[in-house]
């Protein structure tokens, strides 16, 4: 079904209200109501054969009566009804309908398929698209419509709200119309058996009247369809995402709530992170997070400049400031001399800015003033205290009109904190009318603060050009997967270190020397031969950990311990499970520890979103939801140093500044290739790397414990996001015998594409930007090389310099649209390397490419000037049209059902 066919539900010119009612206990009614009171332009139709009209609008005795065919339904009825009414609204013409009824999914019809099953299949057949079921529907006030239960309107404003949560919706909106916040939608998910957040947030993402999203989430249905609409949403605008379940058994009963499937938190957390959504953990955050988006600019820095009438709270709001990682602006000289003026003596002369008790309206508005002309500054909280003076509202007004008069309101952010009740109400909705954001407390408005923080470093970290792996490290796949189906073949489904250290190696992660042996006088024998000390280690597939048996015997230095640790390893298992099965021995040599840092690294499988690489200390007691900093591969060099840095921040790694113990680039490389070996290997289920030891630039995995899936497990649909495709790369030989690689483009090509693009001739970048443009801007390069394989693609044409340098010389891109309906693709050749038919090589690729991709149609556009590429979208089957309106050549291609290019 087409993305555009959710257009419906946003821009209804008709509405119908299946079951509407004049009872006032019934749903019917409420909807009427609503509907009628919204202020909607367009026709509102109630169908019901009880009524000849409801709250005196004439209705329609069935569907089939109606006068127009509606864009939109709202179905009321008992969820027994609702698969009829969708296939007749379907029949007759209707694109979107909201069902409020509950409990589909459960109940049977008399062949046994669910409620929920029949109307999916109705609405599917006829193209029609559903909210819901379970729906309270949703408000659009810029259209005037309310075609929900909701108990009160929402009011117009640019932030979007989503939620899976009735009850959340509701408590939302009462928060949100007292605060006089508005929304540019509202929309109550329900089961989301159709319509989900992945669409909402691709229209939303692109929706000029919404310039911030917020979301509740109980539960995710389509990991990688979520993912990739939040990241594409996410460069646009903020996106703020609240998500039950932290705990346990929060999360369990989400599962109960939403029918949906029970995930880790902290994976949910990472995900969140790797798609530039920021999350908050309450709704009180939630609602301070809307009150910033609702009225903050977006930050041009993060300096914050705190302004107060008492130190406590000043201090209060530095301390939150500072815990959270945030800064404090420095003042200037000339800054502190200026204050010093009309301040009194006793101020605080730094920055928190105690102004002193009796601060008045004018003191306020002088040092706001001051403070906005000051370049070191990007923010400014100002907080207020009740006072014996009792100009709370003088001193609000005074602040509103210092800011609005003010030439650098635009570049610079101002939040406030009148603290009180009743004496800073009356300031309070004075803030709230200014569109000036306004918190109860010194430590909300700070969270707030931080909030717009982590947006701005998210979305510089979106924009960070990766450093390239070092070339030298291998990733050897095919020898990797080769070994480990040999294991599954043998049902072997959990490995020890000594089966894995081969896979290991092929992806340069390095083991460190491991014997197997079955029994004790081996045991004893390798030792002897490998030098002491030695470590000796249980090896069964029915312990998950060794510590759990006291399983684990270090620092061996003779026959006789190796010996009496053997057998009291096997006496122990056998006493805690008798039913384990002990298939042998492991010893190694012991490492040398001195100067070095043990850590722990693990794969685990989430049910939501697959493998996820948990980061932490090693130990045996491990829960990646507390323990660790977690990321989702694929992981290049820059996201596992942002894992890094989250991993210390959060202690959930400590550097214990130990002579050879973490090195940044060492630990990065570790990550990159653990995500290269889950990436590649699909047979991997769950790896647990405990302990690692860090000595420096020396990674060794000194105890490894894998976990494979089945043979025949189906893993095409394991990873959250689409790693970069290296199958798809094809070395060849242009006709004046240039060799040339063709490949998807990679978040690293940055520096070199802006080469390749600075490179085009004045004539060349006018045909590609269709008029005289600039040269590329960072933001903008890095949206194009930083793209989602799973929406698009653009692959470059490269060749190797003498100096072995890497020069790009063509680029073909193409995205499709959220359903894959079409593909619009652009071309550019380097303008001295045309005429040697690299745009013909890289077009052919792109064809191919979305041919096997099952996308129906192929489409471009050039200018009149541009003949040449027009005459070779023609030679490879592209049907070339003039628009002479437009001035534009079109280029189209279609797909026939067997994937040939149909001319």
């Amino acid at each position: 079904m087409s993305q555009r066919s959710i257009v419906s539900l946003f821009k209804p010119t008709s509405v119908a209200v299946i079951g509407a009612s004049d009872n006032p206990a019934r749903a019917g009614r409420a909807i009427m109501r609503n509907l009628l009171s919204g202020g909607f332009s367009g026709p509102i139709m109630p169908v019901t054969p009880k009524y000849t009209a409801v709250m005196g609008v004439l209705a329609y005795p069935n569907i089939e009566a109606l006068p127009v065919k509606p864009d939109l339904a709202i179905i009321c009825t008992a969820a027994h009804r609702v698969p009829s009414i969708i296939e007749r609204l379907a029949q007759f013409g209707c694109k979107a309908a909201i069902i409020m009824a509950s409990g589909m999914a459960d109940t049977l019809d008399d062949n046994g398929i669910s409620l929920l099953a029949l109307t999916q299949q109705h609405a599917k057949r006829y193209g029609m698209r559903i909210l819901g079921p379970n729906s309270l529907g949703m408000i659009l006030p810029t259209i005037g419509l309310n075609a929900s239960l909701a108990h009160a309107s929402a009011k117009a404003g640019k932030v979007a709200f989503v939620s899976q949560s009735a009850a959340i919706c509701t408590t939302v909106l009462d928060w949100a119309n007292n605060k006089d916040i508005g929304f540019s939608s509202f929309i109550s998910l329900g089961d989301a058996s159709d319509i989900d957040f992945d669409e909402l947030l691709d229209y939303l993402g692109r929706d000029s009247k919404t310039s911030a999203i917020m979301l509740y989430i109980d539960s995710i249905n389509d990991k990688r369809r979520f993912l990739s609409a939040a990241r594409a949403a996410s460069r646009n605008k903020p996106i703020f995402v609240i998500k039950s379940g932290r705990s346990h058994e929060g999360a369990r009963a989400a599962m109960i709530h939403t029918g949906g499937v029970r995930g880790n938190d902290a994976v949910f957390e990472a995900a969140f992170r790797r798609a530039g959504m920021l999350r908050v953990n309450d709704l009180i955050e939630l609602f301070a997070a809307v009150e910033s988006l609702a009225h903050a600019s977006a930050l041009k820095g993060e300096r914050l400049a705190i302004m107060s009438n008492g130190g406590g709270p000043a201090v209060l709001a530095a301390d939150e400031l500072i815990i959270k990682g945030g800064k404090l602006a420095q003042l200037s000289p000339d800054l502190l001399n200026d204050l010093n003026q009309y301040l009194p003596s006793t101020w605080s002369k730094q920055n928190p800015i105690d102004m002193v008790g009796d601060a008045n309206a004018k003191r306020y508005a002088d040092t706001l003033k001051r403070l906005m002309d000051e370049d070191n500054i990007d923010a400014i909280l100002i907080l207020h205290s009740p006072s014996i003076l009792q100009q709370s509202e003088q001193i609000a007004q005074g602040i509103i009109d210092t800011y609005s008069q003010h030439p650098r309101k635009n570049r610079l952010n101002i939040l406030t904190n009148w603290s009180g009740e009743d004496s800073a109400y009356v300031a309070r909705k004075k803030f709230n009318q200014a569109s000036i954001p306004t918190y109860r407390t010194p430590e909300g408005a700070v969270r707030a603060f931080m909030h717009m923080v982590e947006y701005r470093r998210n979305q510089k970290l979106l924009q960070e050009v990766p450093q390239s792996i070092p070339d030298n490290i291998p990733t050897d796949s095919a020898t990797a997967r080769q070994l480990l189906q040999a294991y599954q073949n043998e049902n072997q489904l959990v490995l020890g270190t000594y089966q894995v250290s081969n896979i290991l190696k092929a992806y340069g992660l390095n083991t460190i020397n491991t014997w197997f042996v079955t029994d004790v006088a081996d045991a004893v024998s390798v030792a002897d031969n490998a030098g002491y000390p030695v470590a000796l280690k249980v090896q069964s597939p029915d312990l998950q950990y060794k510590s759990d048996v006291h399983g684990v015997m270090l620092n061996l230095t003779s026959s006789e311990e190796v010996n009496q640790a053997a057998h009291s390893i096997i006496d122990r298992v056998h006493q805690v499970n008798p039913n384990a099965r002990i298939e042998g021995l492991v010893i190694q040599k012991m490492a040398l520890t001195a100067g070095t840092q043990e850590i722990r690294v693990s794969v685990i499988n989430d049910p939501v979103f697959g493998p996820a690489i948990c980061l932490g200390e090693s130990g045996t007691q491990w829960d990646p939801t507390q323990d660790a900093s977690v990321a989702l591969p694929p992981l290049n060099m820059t996201l596992a140093r942002y894992m890094v840095i989250q991993a210390l921040k959060t202690n959930k790694l400590r550097d214990r500044h130990l002579p050879l113990g973490l090195n940044m680039n060492a630990l990065c490389v570790m990550l990159t290739q653990i995500s290269h070996l889950i990436i590649d290997c699909p047979e991997i289920a769950e790896i647990d790397f405990n302990p690692v030891l860090a000595a420096g630039e020396n990674i060794t995995l000194l105890d490894v414990d894998v976990r494979l899936h089945p043979t025949g497990h189906d893993s095409s649909n394991r990873l959250a996001i689409l790693p970069y495709p290296k199958e798809l790369e094809e070395t060849l030989i242009l006709k004046n015998g240039l060799e040339v690689m063709l490949r998807p483009i990679l978040p690293e090509d940055e520096p070199k594409h802006m080469d390749f693009d600075n490179a085009l001739s004045e004539e060349d970048r006018y045909k590609r930007y269709f008029g005289v443009r600039s040269k590329m801007t960072h933001e903008e390069m890095a949206v194009l090389t930083q793209i989602d394989y799973s929406r698009e693609m653009a692959f470059i044409a490269t060749t190797k310099l003498a100096d072995g340098q890497e020069l790009t010389l063509g680029a073909v891109r193409a995205s499709t649209d959220p359903d894959n309906t079409e593909a619009e693709f652009a071309m550019a050749v380097r303008t001295d390397y045309q005429g040697i038919g690299l745009g013909k090589r890289l077009l052919e690729k792109l064809i191919h490419y979305y041919r096997g991709n099952n996308t129906p149609v192929l489409t471009g556009f050039t200018m009149f000037e541009n003949r040449n590429m027009a005459n070779l979208a023609k030679s490879l089957g592209f049907e070339v049209t003039f628009d002479m309106e437009e001035h534009l050549i079109k280029m189209h291609m279609a797909f026939d059902r067997k994937n040939n290019p149909t001319e």
